[in-house]
C-alpha cells in the first residue's frame, strides 16, 4: 500500500514515517533491555506501543531530530508514572496534531501521524485480561500492597502497557 502524499520534494518520493518508526525502535530496545516479558506477547506490544506514543508524541516538532533518548528519558518517566494523566495526555497531543493539520476542509495527516493513531486505536479498542491492579496500591504504598494477581479483569492494552513501559525506563 503506497502512502497518499509525498515528502513534499519532488512528488516522486514515497514520505519514509522516520518519527514514528524511530520512536516504536526506541520503545523496543528499552522493553527488550529490561526483559520484563517475552517480546512475542501481546503485552510486550502493549509496552512496545505504549512507549512509542510516549515518545513520538513528547517531540514536539514531529521530526525524527526532535527525540532525543538521553535528555528524554526523566520526561518520559514522568509521563509513564502512576497517576499521571496520560490518556488525557495523549488525547490533547493528538487534537493538537491534528488541528496542526488541517488545511481547509482537508486534514492531511502525515504518515507518521497515521502510525500513532493506528496505534492508538489499537492501545484504547484492544482489552487484555491482567491483574486486577485498580484499587490496590494503598494511599501511602504499605509494604503489602495486598494485589491478589488471580483476581483478574479486562483492561484497555494501554493500561498494562503503560506500567510496563514505566518500568522499562527505570531499569534503562
Amino acid at each position: 500500500m503506497l502512502p497518499e502524499s509525498t515528502n513534499g520534494t519532488s512528488g516522486e518520493k514515497i514520505a519514509v514515517p522516520m518519527a514514528w518508526l524511530y520512536a516504536e525502535y526506541i520503545a523496543d530496545e528499552l522493553l527488550r533491555a529490561g526483559h520484563l516479558v517475552p517480546s512475542g506477547t501481546l503485552e510486550f506490544r502493549a509496552g512496545r506501543e505504549t512507549l512509542a506514543l510516549t515518545v513520538y508524541l513528547s517531540d514536539s516538532s514531529d521530526e525524527l531530530s526532535g527525540i532525543r533518548v538521553v535528555s528524554g528519558l526523566d520526561e518520559w518517566l514522568s509521563l509513564t508514572a502512576y497517576g499521571h494523566p496520560w490518556e488525557s495526555w495523549v488525547r490533547e497531543r493528538f487534537a493538537d496534531r491534528t488541528a496542526g493539520a488541517r488545511r481547509g476542509e482537508v486534514t492531511v495527516v502525515s504518515p507518521d501521524l497515521e502510525l500513532a493513531l493506528a496505534s492508538w486505536r489499537w492501545l484504547s479498542g484492544t482489552e487484555l485480561l491482567a491483574a486486577d491492579l485498580g484499587g490496590a496500591l494503598p494511599p501511602h504504598w504499605a509494604a503489602d500492597p495486598g494485589v491478589d494477581e488471580s483476581e483478574q479483569v479486562w483492561t484497555p492494552a494501554w493500561q498494562l502497557g503503560l506500567p510496563l513501559g514505566h518500568l522499562a525506563i527505570h531499569l534503562f
